[in-house]
């Protein structure tokens, strides 16, 4: 049953959260900087991304910078998660190969490590937002800590289900990779939502659940409201769609996986 299936990954928890530690401490080891980096190379894309496109698209640099910033920081997360979650089990294959702890959790260690980047990267968010638009400061901000489970919710089955698919078919990570920059072209991560509208592709904006996603964050801190019920509608109804996919496929080739790597 579903809940056996947790209630194991909940007692492998010291595990899988060792190896979180052990995925940020290699990752900036022997760095100057350390952590700071996550902060440092979305800021540096900004500020290069929002004066290039402010002076194509005629707009404010001070207010669109934040709109491209929170897009980088969510999308980058979103794409690590996905292209990562692919090779999970590839790179785990020697921790599967000698323990039995739920596959899962090697799934879960990789949006988990990308979460926590992500909140470090969202500090200058937050800062930058309460400098540009002192107005919008309120409750709703409140909101914006909502994201961090959403998104566990939508990228933690995805990924485990990629997982699963990818220690078959080695091409999935460069097929995933190809298929998030065709998204990132029809979603509004750095272009404005109202150049879509513009042009006629309303379906793009309002059926589109990256832009619900990204609206989580961007309506209290960049619009000075609440997300709407049809924001976290949308945003949470691939979540149910990838869980219920990962549970069928896990079920059938759980046990098979050792037998790919």
């Amino acid at each position: 049953m579903a809940s056996d299936y947790f209630v194991k990954i909940w007692r492998s928890r010291f595990f899988w959260t060792h190896l979180v530690l052990s995925d940020l401490r290699s990752r900036w080891r022997r760095s100057f900087l350390g952590m700071a980096w996550a902060i440092i190379q979305p800021l540096g894309l900004t500020l290069l991304m929002s004066f290039v496109f402010s002076k194509l698209f005629h707009t404010d640099i001070t207010t669109y910078a934040p709109y491209i910033f929170s897009g980088i920081i969510i999308w980058d997360y979103i794409v690590t998660s996905v292209t990562g979650g692919a090779l999970s089990f590839v790179q785990a294959d020697a921790y599967i190969k000698q323990c039995r702890h739920p596959l899962a959790i090697y799934t879960l260690r990789t949006v988990l490590v990308g979460l926590i980047i992500l909140m470090l990267a969202s500090i200058p968010l937050y800062i930058w937002a309460a400098m540009v638009f002192p107005e919008h400061v309120g409750w709703h901000w409140l909101a914006v800590l909502s994201i961090f489970p959403v998104l566990i919710l939508i990228t933690w089955p995805l990924a485990t289900l990629l997982a699963y698919i990818g220690a078959r078919f080695r091409d999935l990570p460069h097929a995933t990779g190809l298929i998030m920059q065709a998204l990132w072209f029809i979603s509004p991560v750095y272009f404005e939502a109202k150049m879509f509208r513009r042009g006629g592709l309303d379906s793009l904006i309002d059926f589109n659940p990256i832009y619900h996603v990204l609206q989580i964050v961007r309506s209290p801190l960049l619009e000075g409201r609440w997300p709407t019920v049809v924001n976290y509608g949308y945003a949470l109804m691939p979540a149910f769609v990838f869980a219920l996919l990962a549970w069928i496929i896990g079920r059938k080739v759980e046990r098979k996986i050792i037998f790919y790597l």
